[in-house]
């Protein structure tokens, strides 16, 4: 094997397991807003569990963010503004992260 090839091989793995990272990062971090939409909504336990599953689920309709924040903005109402929302969804992101790394 050439170094090209060498280099090529490690560009695909690390391009394989960002994306991979990505996509974790992702479901963590609608999971973790799955919780705190539930408990807005005075959802607990596994009531608030399985409504966290919802949201994540939520994410497998399109590409992007748009589906989750349509589904929470249906769910919560005028319990939570598009604002508030999308600012949970950044500052989960960053705490989602966080958690990945630490593990």
């Amino acid at each position: 094997m050439t170094t090209f090839d060498d280099r090529e091989n490690a560009f695909e793995s690390k391009f394989a397991h960002d994306a991979e990272m990505q996509f974790k990062a992702e479901a963590r971090r609608n999971k973790l807003l799955g919780l705190w939409a539930a408990g807005l909504l005075g959802k607990s336990g596994d009531d608030a569990a399985d409504y966290a599953k919802e949201v994540v689920r939520a994410d497998f309709e399109e590409a992007g963010d748009e589906d989750v924040y349509r589904k929470l903005s249906g769910d919560l109402g005028d319990k939570a503004d598009e604002e508030a929302i999308r600012a949970k969804m950044a500052e989960l992101m960053s705490e989602a992260k966080s958690q990945l790394m630490s593990e």
